[in-house]
Formats: structure tokens, sequence, C-alpha cells
């Protein structure tokens, strides 16, 4: 039996004793320590694009060196598992995602009252009646409640027209109280005709009709 197991050692032993062998081991022992090496830097640079804390990369690579090129894919493992799932380009991609579709949710209009959803060009809401927009007295187009001027043909809504007329504006007189007659004094029903005859609309009388009629004049 030593014999057989003596045999079998001085076999083996004349492998390993073969240049081509050795040096084959030593390359594949080389090849081991890089990939370790390689391991500990994927590591690092990989936790670089999960996180934003500049620590945490160098202590994922470290993990890796602390377990030795014999034991190292164990570390890899074992990294894989807590490491973040979502790259920082990810979540940066999801949260734009998010504020597009939000920005869009906010540019369709509702309603302020019935917070329904309504149209651009809607006057008034079809729901709860609420105005949502006015015409432009000027260009006819649709302006909205808050504008101060209307952005298609400048029209300023603060500022009202004045009529600019060259004639002055002249008022009507006001109509002149008879006075009334003396007591005991009686006026002809032929004066008081001819009175209410030279009277005009407006109340203002002609100078010769006034100078003619006794009951005018003190």
């Amino acid at each position: 039996m030593d014999q057989i197991l003596g045999t079998i050692g001085d076999a083996i032993g004349s492998v390993f004793n073969n240049p081509v062998i050795q040096f084959g081991l030593q390359l594949f022992t080389i090849y081991w320590v890089v990939l370790w090496l390689a391991a500990s830097y994927w590591a690092f640079r990989d936790m670089q694009l999960r996180t934003e804390n500049p620590i945490v990369p160098y202590l994922a690579a470290a993990f890796i060196i602390v377990f030795t090129p014999v034991l190292f894919p164990l570390a890899i493992f074992a990294y894989r598992i807590v490491r973040p799932q979502e790259r920082i380009g990810e979540i940066y991609e999801r949260n734009l995602a998010e504020e597009a579709m939000l920005a869009e949710i906010e540019a369709i209009r509702h309603c302020p009252s019935c917070d329904r959803r309504v149209d651009s060009e809607w006057i008034i809401c079809p729901t709860c009646r609420t105005r949502l927009n006015r015409v432009c007295p000027n260009c006819a187009k649709l302006v909205g409640l808050d504008w101060s001027l209307c952005a298609w043909c400048g029209k300023d809504f603060e500022r009202r027209d004045v009529a600019a007329t060259g004639a002055p504006v002249v008022t009507a007189p006001a109509r002149e109280a008879l006075p009334e007659p003396a007591p005991g004094r009686q006026v002809p029903t032929g004066a008081r005709t001819s009175i209410r005859s030279t009277t005009q609309p407006g109340g203002a009388r002609p100078a010769a009709a006034r100078a003619a009629d006794p009951l005018i004049e003190s």
C-alpha cells in the first residue's frame, strides 16, 4: 500500500515539476490576482454610479480586498446583494419622467370651480357656468380674465377710452318755472295757451315771447 501511494506521489510530483505545468500555474496565479484587483476596482466604480457618498465606493473596494484572492468571489456575491439596485442616472431619469408627466397633467386646463377638464378656447364652463375667458372688444380674440391688455392687438383693458370730440357739449337749460299769479288775479285762457305754445320742448322760451309775457316780468 505504501508502495502504491509512493508511486502516485512520485507521479504527481513529476507532473508539477514539469516546467510547462509550473509556467501554466504561474500564469493562472497572476490571472487570479489580477481578477481579484479588477473585482475591487469594479466594485469601486459600480458604487460611484449608485451613490453620491464619496466614501462608500472606497469601502466597497476595501471589502473585496479584505477577502483575499482566495475568497473574493464570495465578497462579490455579497456585494451584489447589498448594493443599491438603481443607479443615480436611472433615478434622475425616473424623476425627470415623473416631472414631465406632472407638467403634462398640470398643462391640461381645469375649471377653477368644479375642477373638470375644460378647453382653452371655451368662454364658460359648461358644467358650473364659471367664466373662463373673455372676448377682446377690439379684435374679438379670446383673452384671459386676468390679462391687463390684449396680447393680440394691445388694447389696454384697465384704461377706458374717452371719445375725443372737437365740439363742446351743450346742455339744455333748465325749464323756467312760471310764477304763480297774484291772489285775486286771473289769467285769461288765451294767455295760458299762448304761453304753452311759445314754450320750447327743452324748457327754453324765445326772448320775444318772454318779453311779451306780462306774467314773467317781475
